[in-house]
């Protein structure tokens, strides 16, 4: 298995979290919803009809998918994979979440690696606090990294440290506070890539100095409009090149990415998406694409 530093290739390995084990039951939805900042408890069986017309599309496109099994150190939240690890070349980093209810996901995560010989680079550890929402490849060399609520300082260097000899920059770019702590705003709320030279972005919260070095990067940038911001269409996952999926609901968004000559698949995402705050990004963790 080939690890690789792109958030735009072709998918080639791709692990998920079905909601049948993140969710479990509408007892364990009932018990924790409120105190992880769903908006609303998901409805378990809607939320499963959807996921599974989430990986029907994905199916089409990506040849190895694995699954994280139900886990009861971990919660709803589980469902969102990204966050708990980060891939590079040398290996997989494992975070530590700046969420204390999902602090136990990296190891969820680790168990899964380990058992199926995916080398593991080292982990996040201490004060410091790194999830994967914040973290973005700009270039196979260049990594875009977020000082946010969920990654600190510390995390960053830890970061920083194992990525030696992997990249040549490291941009970290500094969040606004927005609707605090608690609320769910990663990097990848406010950019995801679409190709080696496009990203789909919104930019009221983006800071000026990195939509600058996009724009120095010769990234062309799709813009998102306010009102579809609030229905994730800013949180867009990349299949391969201008292959994209994206929540339902986002028209505009989605007219603008095929006038970029984007190919868009859409899934229903009101139970697994939008009450968690988490899009196809968030739902899932790339650990191999495709040079």
């Amino acid at each position: 298995m080939q690890l690789v530093q792109s958030d735009v290739n072709p998918i080639h390995s791709l692990l998920l979290k079905h909601p049948r084990e993140a969710f479990v039951s509408r007892e364990r939805i009932s018990e924790q919803w409120q105190q992880l900042g769903f908006t609303a408890p998901p409805d378990f069986e809607k939320a499963i009809r959807e996921y599974d017309s989430f990986l029907d599309i994905l199916s089409r496109f990506v040849p190895e998918i694995y699954f994280l099994p139900q886990d009861d150190h971990v919660t709803l939240d589980s469902i969102y994979v990204r966050d708990a690890s980060v891939v590079c070349t040398k290996g997989i980093i494992l975070c530590n979440m700046g969420k204390e209810e999902r602090r136990h996901e990296p190891a969820a995560q680790e168990a899964f690696f380990r058992s199926n010989g995916i080398p593991l680079l080292g982990r996040i550890q201490g004060k410091g606090t790194l999830e994967g929402g914040d973290v973005v490849w700009l270039t196979e060399r260049i990594l875009a990294v977020s000082r946010s609520y969920r990654t600190n300082d510390d995390g960053i260097a830890q970061l920083k440290t194992f990525l030696n000899g992997c990249v040549d920059e490291v941009v970290v770019v500094d969040l606004p506070h927005w609707r605090g702590p608690q609320d769910v705003f990663h990097l990848m709320s406010i950019i995801s890539p679409i190709d080696h030279d496009l990203a789909l972005v919104y930019s009221p919260l983006m800071p000026v100095g990195f939509r600058e070095k996009l724009l120095s990067l010769s990234i062309s940038l799709v813009e998102v409009p306010a009102e579809e911001f609030e229905t994730l269409g800013c949180n867009v996952l990349a299949i391969g090149p201008r292959r994209c999926l994206m929540p339902a609901g986002n028209p505009v968004t989605r007219k603008r990415l095929e006038a970029e000559a984007v190919e868009v698949y859409e899934y229903e995402g009101y139970e697994i998406s939008l009450k968690g705050g988490g899009g196809p990004t968030c739902l899932t963790r790339p650990i191999s694409r495709i040079y």
